[in-house]
């Protein structure tokens, strides 16, 4: 048996929490300092090590470091792979184990920001392909954490493996979990009554250049105007790579700025309101019901919440808190047909989407994942309208988990 397989609860390292890191870089804390004092210290200990380890991953990664904090994770996982969080928590707490992947800070559900405030002790496993197992303390609920990914097939197949036999609930099945690419997410939503999602197609990099020039043999959206069409590299995140492609010949230049070797196309929607301007809103389902995570307002088409300048538009913020405050009886009841039916589709107990209304109301789904992040850092002076709503999610999602841990 391996020797981390004989960890006992107790000897669970127990790392400074994820979400906490996250608000202090959130609002322009130095986290250089408490770096450097984590490096200084000494671990006779391989839990405090591992503990340490982790630690360092996230405020490593937070601080622009991507390489050096992943390097710190896998020297982690060398020591351990199973973790548990440093918030306090009673006897009688829920004990929740999550599934995880190693990776960059995108790859796992934040559910840390989900749970930090509840009566629970969470338990990170990660799964590493071809790797035994640790041992899991006793525990009442299991959740598989892992975004969709193509890297993270691997993970996924193992996971779905295991949970076969696990010996509680689990939730947010891998196989679920895995219909969530892009592709994936059109195949299960086209048609779904009052949704339209663009279809999606993978190119590598040799065939997009034949695209631009005219050189492709055959068309990759039958039926569609190709022509404006997005891009974006496969694995992207955040924008990263996102371009819009206003003619053939404007793929060369494109290419030109971008290394990547795989490509994922699809046509581009016009999603613009009366008023000229883009609304995207980011809704997440918990136990199938739907709950409002934010709604950014810009003038471009290229929308994700913290490039739409809400914190400098009194304006916008008002429009958000309206979505938010009253979504129950308004973006919610407008759409409760549409939502009730994604919800159905996608199977899953946690998912969330990126979304917009379009002029004649349908909604245009733009991407879906379990790991699309929902926080409460928002400054409350400029955001005050948004602690409720984000606190009845919350508490949404601990009520699931004890519901289905009975």
């Amino acid at each position: 048996m391996a020797i981390d397989s004989l960890i006992t609860a107790v000897q669970v390292p127990a790392p400074m929490c994820f979400a906490t890191l996250f608000k202090m870089a959130f609002d322009g804390g130095d986290l250089k300092p408490l770096r450097d004092h984590i490096l200084a210290q000494s671990y006779s200990d391989l839990a405090d090590a591992a503990a340490a380890l982790i630690s360092l991953s996230t405020i490593e990664q937070l601080l622009g470091d991507q390489a050096s904090g992943l390097a710190r994770q896998r020297d982690a996982l060398g020591l351990h792979r199973l973790y548990r969080s440093s918030w306090p928590a009673s006897p009688d707490a829920l004990r929740v184990l999550a599934f995880k992947a190693a990776g960059d800070v995108s790859t796992n559900t934040p559910i840390e920001f989900l749970l930090q405030g509840s009566d629970v002790v969470l338990y990170s496993l990660y799964v590493v392909p071809g790797e035994p197992l640790p041992e899991a303390p006793d525990h009442d609920i299991a959740i598989v954490t892992v975004g969709e990914s193509d890297r993270d097939r691997p993970v996924m197949r193992q996971i779905e493996r295991l949970i076969q036999t696990w010996p509680c609930p689990v939730l947010n099945r891998p196989d679920r979990v895995l219909q969530l690419s892009r592709e994936g997410m059109y195949s299960l939503l086209r048609d779904v009554p009052g949704v339209i999602m663009a279809p999606t197609v993978r190119l590598n990099r040799a065939d997009l250049e034949r695209l631009g020039r005219g050189l492709l043999a055959s068309d990759p959206f039958p039926g569609e105007t190709t022509f404006p069409m997005i891009a974006r590299p496969l694995g992207s995140h955040a924008g990263r790579g996102l371009a819009k492609l206003d003619t053939a010949g404007a793929i060369d230049a494109y290419l030109t700025e971008r290394p990547d070797a795989n490509f994922f196309l699809s046509p581009y929607m016009d999603y613009r309101s009366g008023d000229g301007l883009f609304r995207k809103y980011r809704l997440i389902w918990v136990d199938g019901r739907p709950y409002p995570c934010h709604m950014a307002i810009a003038d471009q088409w290229k929308v994700w919440y913290y490039n739409a300048d809400m914190e400098a538009s009194p304006a916008k913020r008002a429009e958000e808190e309206q979505f938010m405050s009253v979504f129950d009886e308004g973006f919610a009841r407008r759409h409760a047909t549409v939502l009730a039916a994604m919800a159905e589709r996608f199977g899953l107990e946690y998912v969330g989407v990126d979304c917009a209304e379009m002029p004649d109301g349908r909604l245009i789904v733009f991407e879906g994942d379990i790991s699309l992040v929902v926080h409460d850092m928002d400054p409350v002076d400029l955001y005050p309208y948004k602690g409720a709503p984000t606190q009845k999610l919350f508490a949404a999602f601990y009520r699931m988990l004890k519901r289905r841990s009975l």
